[in-house]
């Protein structure tokens, strides 16, 4: 997450042609560190989000308006007071830093013309939202900075309004290739950190992408790079501030799955395997990303209750697993015991009473071998107990050989739960992931009682092939089973990670004879990436027609049969393969 000086100019820019000569309608402060103001301009009503966050600062335009308090803080009514009917005539990002200034003029009490302004810094824990007069002495901030907080700069009434210090950083725009030559490569640092250490508002980010376009490591050593990679590393570079300067921005959100991983400005090239989706708005890429960002970190605080069941329930069955296998290999030499008793039934009316041991022919290899005996009993006692251990370790073994295959479909069973928890991003899904623990009994109450309230029923993952064929992906191991056994026909098409727990994947023919093997291919890649082998680079997936499939009796949800199937080696990606979100 890169909210950088490339982020902020885009937004800049777009906020400059958007609200330029628009009025300040609303001014509202929905948090301590947050204000919302609703601008109109151009017969268009626009919602700007402020934020000074420590953990998130951020500043765009909201897509959908966010619920404001019925008592307005004391920061939020001062505002009201000098600048509410305001107009915007101004938005600047100085010195290409993470800090945004609006320009307002507005009358004062005495009805004359008068400029402030309203300045957001985005500097994570220092972030802070500062209201000044045309002369730069504060009014008022969000937050108070004293000298017991800061010793480098106070941000208080009264005081005069100075810029964070930058070091000995440089603007972008002030960049040039000697900057490059006696500043960034004669760093003893990583390429990375010599770039985003030295040029204001690039981040770790933009250095990398920056690096890897020209094929270099950013990890390596600014000692390393020959002449022809500073060439071509500050060529790179100021191409992408040409195109700054041009406001030619890409914004893009990069996403593995559904899971947002990055956004920029500019395209990130170095995310050749991730899902890149560009957007005609920064102010629509912060909105959706952060959004959903907000939506995986709800999912994962909700299900914590569940991976803690899980986890524990796995740990279980993983001891109780270990344990009937060790009893299994101890029974491993069971039949020696009943040749023992045999061979001393046939051979033993010779040996005396004490005797430690003997030989005798095994008649079953044809070879000799030793029979160790307990002296304190007779011959015909040592063969009757070397029954006894035989049948009590056959019995054993027998009891073992369904416990331990019980024991390793729950196991499987189980981490397989585990693996759509980790993959679910639905609430209602998760919620359907909760029933089927119920219904297994690994949580205690009783589903679907009298008077329950439900959440809406979650639908399966829905693409479309390259070639028109319809895809669905089963979330959970229940909308696995409705999938295959209820909605499935005898024909369509069945795909799953072998060996490993996952989502079923139907492809439905629809009338077809044959799949194209480019929608083989898509079905393969679904399987792969909705199962637990998502982080490896291949994942062996079987598939096979669903009239092939078998569910046993009283089986686990989720769990099938087949003898009949082919296999394929798919990576686990998903990027190009169209989904249906309606």
């Amino acid at each position: 997450m890169a909210f950088d000086g490339v982020v902020i100019s885009n937004v800049v820019s777009d906020l400059k042609k958007k609200l330029v000569d628009g009025r300040i309608y609303k001014i509202y402060q929905p948090e301590n560190d947050e204000l919302n103001i609703i601008i109109k301009n151009n017969r268009e009503n626009y919602r700007l989000l402020l934020s000074a966050d420590a953990s998130l600062p951020l500043i765009y335009l909201l897509q959908v308006p966010k619920e404001n308090p019925m008592t307005a803080p004391n920061f939020c009514m001062l505002l009201r007071k000098h600048i509410g009917n305001g107009r915007i005539v101004d938005v600047c990002q100085p010195g290409f830093e993470r800090i945004v200034e609006f320009t307002i003029e507005h009358l004062d009490e005495m009805g004359d013309l008068c400029k402030k302004k309203l300045i957001i810094e985005i500097m994570g824990k220092h972030s802070n939202i500062i209201f000044t007069d045309a002369d730069g002495m504060i009014i008022d901030s969000i937050k108070h900075i004293s000298h017991l907080v800061s010793s480098v700069r106070e941000v208080l009434p009264g005081k005069a309004y100075v810029y964070p210090p930058s070091g000995d950083k440089r603007s972008p725009y002030d960049t040039d290739q000697d900057y490059f030559a006696s500043s960034v490569y004669t760093k003893p640092v990583t390429v990375t950190k010599a770039i985003y250490t030295s040029v204001t508002g690039i981040s770790p980010l933009i250095a990398n992408e920056l690096c890897y376009r020209v094929g270099i490591d950013g990890g390596q050593s600014t000692a390393a790079l020959t002449d022809i990679q500073k060439e071509k590393l500050y060529q790179e570079f100021e191409k992408m501030v040409s195109d700054i300067k041009a406001e030619n921005y890409v914004p893009n959100i990069v996403y593995d799955g559904y899971i947002p991983v990055e956004f920029s400005s500019v395209r990130l090239s170095m995310y050749q395997d991730y899902q890149v989706e560009d957007k005609d708005e920064i102010s629509k890429v912060l909105d959706e990303y952060y959004y959903k960002k907000s939506k995986v970190t709800r999912i994962r605080q909700k299900s914590a209750d569940l991976r803690k069941i899980i986890s524990t329930a796995i740990e279980r069955a993983s001891k109780k697993y270990d344990l009937q296998l060790k009893q299994m290999k101890d029974t491993e030499g069971r039949e020696k015991y009943k040749v023992y008793g045999e061979l001393i039934n046939t051979y033993g009316y010779g040996v005396e009473q004490g005797t430690k041991s003997f030989r005798a022919l095994n008649y079953y290899t044809n070879e000799e071998i030793e029979i160790p005996l307990d002296p304190t009993i007779s011959v015909l006692e040592n063969a009757k107990r070397y029954f006894a251990k035989y049948n009590k370790q056959k019995r054993t073994y027998e009891a073992l050989e369904k416990l331990t295959v019980e024991t390793r479909h729950e196991l499987e069973y189980l981490q397989s739960v585990q693996t759509f928890i980790d993959m679910t991003l639905d609430e209602n899904a998760l919620a359907q992931v909760k029933e089927e623990l119920m219904i297994s009994g690994y949580i205690k109450g009783r589903y679907g009682k009298k008077g329950d309230k439900h959440t809406s029923k979650s639908k399966p993952y829905h693409y479309i092939s390259s070639d028109g064929f319809h895809i669905y992906v089963g979330k959970n191991n229940l909308q696995n089973d409705e999938l295959t056994f209820k909605f499935a026909n005898g024909g369509d098409m069945w795909f799953h990670a072998k060996k490993m727990p996952g989502s079923h994947v139907i492809v439905r023919m629809e009338g077809a004879e044959e799949l194209p093997d480019q929608t083989y291919e898509e079905a393969a890649r679904l399987a792969a990436y909705y199962s637990s082998g998502r982080e490896n680079p291949k994942v062996e997936i079987d598939y096979t027609k669903r009239m092939n499939l078998k569910k046993p009796a009283g089986a686990k949800p989720g769990f099938v049969i087949y003898h009949t199937n082919y296999s394929m080696i798919a990576e686990p990606v998903i990027r190009g393969i169209e989904e249906v979100t309606r």
